[in-house]
């Protein structure tokens, strides 16, 4: 989902024998160094899940940034659940 919405520039699965391993590019602005995300927030933790209805669901710096929420119909921004109109578990900011 960050690769499609442009906040990394490639990401590649590796095998290990113990545990798999993502291994991720991070994207920068090619004339002032900046990093595309500027801040990766977590929202739910296993102690305290938040879970949002779909009109109540989050706007992240009033819709520049994207929430990460995991609906009944799989991972999905918040953009696109509204326009579903589906709630769900909302797992972190992006932006």
């Amino acid at each position: 989902m960050l690769y499609e919405k442009g906040y990394i520039q490639s990401y590649k699965f590796e095998d290990n024998q113990v545990q798999g391993v993502i291994k991720i590019a991070l994207k920068y602005h090619p004339l002032t160094k900046d990093s595309a995300i500027l801040s990766l927030q977590r929202i739910s933790k296993p102690g305290l899940r938040k879970y949002f209805k779909a009109e109540e669901l989050p706007r992240v710096l009033n819709g520049l940034g994207i929430a990460v929420v995991s609906t009944s119909k799989g991972l999905m921004t918040d953009k696109e659940a509204r326009n579903l109109k589906v709630g769900g578990e909302v797992m972190c900011y992006v932006y």
